[in-house]
């Protein structure tokens, strides 16, 4: 009698997702950022998008072939897409040796030493992205202005949020939106940002809940929390601003640092919003998202302990 039962191990679905075809959309998907930095910013952007790419590559594939004695993974793209979104969180104008320590420490110590993809804890892009500003914080805070649509050569300038902490001209909101403003070189185009967030829910790569709920506590907040008494700050301004959106569509639904159940998504969203805000309003920093992401990355196993389901029979602590 043939046997038509077949057994095997789980998992027993499979789909046509690969984790190489989930890195290449990410890539596309911040393309318009990387191509608006490159507009308003110049050469120096360009340069600097091109060796943390390259640099993150040889990292991954050099610490795994003779450090760690690890089989190859640069073919996942996972490599190119921190260096892409560490050079889009950094200063254009920041010396590339810099930006290269900054590529060693995202993928040799936070990303390889705790076991490669899906296996760090937090952000490699934000995690180097903050050990630069403890090592170099004079340089990591040296922003240079747009060249604008005119062409101009770029001097330096403060950022929007460091304007509001210091007092002065606030710039419009439609330079902020479409970019052209001080700032890292990825983080200044809400219009870039915004058409690769909808090319990645379009995908399906990421879902709508971390972005919009991180965004929307933002905006709540900071409204609520405003300089002259509740309810008298402005949360456009606070959207628009700094490294929210990309922070909140790219950094902060990260699948190996976000929480694994849509309720614990909105629990990770909501602190992220909370923290950002405390972070920009009451303390000697102008920007919070890369620690407010950062801090939350810690919190999600505590997340999805309290968040992800029981397996049917499981004990207390299944």
């Amino acid at each position: 009698m043939e046997n038509r039962l077949s057994m095997s191990s789980s998992p027993h679905i499979r789909g046509d997702v690969s984790t190489s075809r989930i890195m290449l959309d990410v890539l596309i998907a911040l393309v318009p950022a990387s191509l608006a930095g490159v507009y308003f910013f110049g050469l120096h952007a360009a340069l600097t998008i091109i060796i943390c790419i390259v640099s993150c590559v040889l990292f991954e594939y050099l610490s795994r072939k003779f450090l760690f004695k690890r089989g190859n993974t640069i073919s996942d793209l996972s490599a190119a897409v921190t260096g892409l979104l560490l050079a889009l969180n950094l200063p254009p104008a920041l010396p590339k040796w810099m930006a290269i320590v900054g590529c060693f420490f995202a993928i040799v110590v936070i990303k390889q030493l705790f076991g490669g993809i899906g296996q760090n804890f937090i952000n490699p892009a934000l995690g180097a992205r903050v050990i630069l500003l403890v090592a170099y914080g004079t340089r990591m805070t040296q922003w240079t202005a747009p060249r604008g649509f005119n062409g101009a050569d770029a001097v330096t300038a403060a950022t929007p949020l460091g304007i509001l902490k210091e007092g002065g001209e606030l710039p419009g909101y439609l330079g902020m939106f479409l970019g052209n403003i001080g700032g890292s070189l990825g983080e200044t185009s809400a219009l870039a940002l915004i058409i690769g967030g909808i090319y990645l829910l379009v995908r399906k790569v990421i879902t709508w809940e971390i972005p919009v709920i991180y965004i929307g506590t933002v905006a709540l907040l900071s409204w609520v929390l405003g300089p002259e008494g509740i309810f008298t700050g402005d949360p456009l301004f606070h959207i628009l601003a700094g490294g929210l959106m990309i922070g909140a569509i790219f950094m902060a639904t990260d699948y190996t640092t976000s929480p694994m159940t849509r309720k614990g998504a909105i629990i990770f969203a909501f602190g992220c919003g909370l923290l950002t805000v405390l972070f920009r309003l009451y303390t000697n920093m102008p920007e919070g998202v890369s620690y407010a992401i950062l801090l939350m990355n810690t919190a999600v196993p505590l997340i999805d302990r309290h968040t992800v389901p029981k397996r049917f029979g499981g004990g207390a602590n299944a």
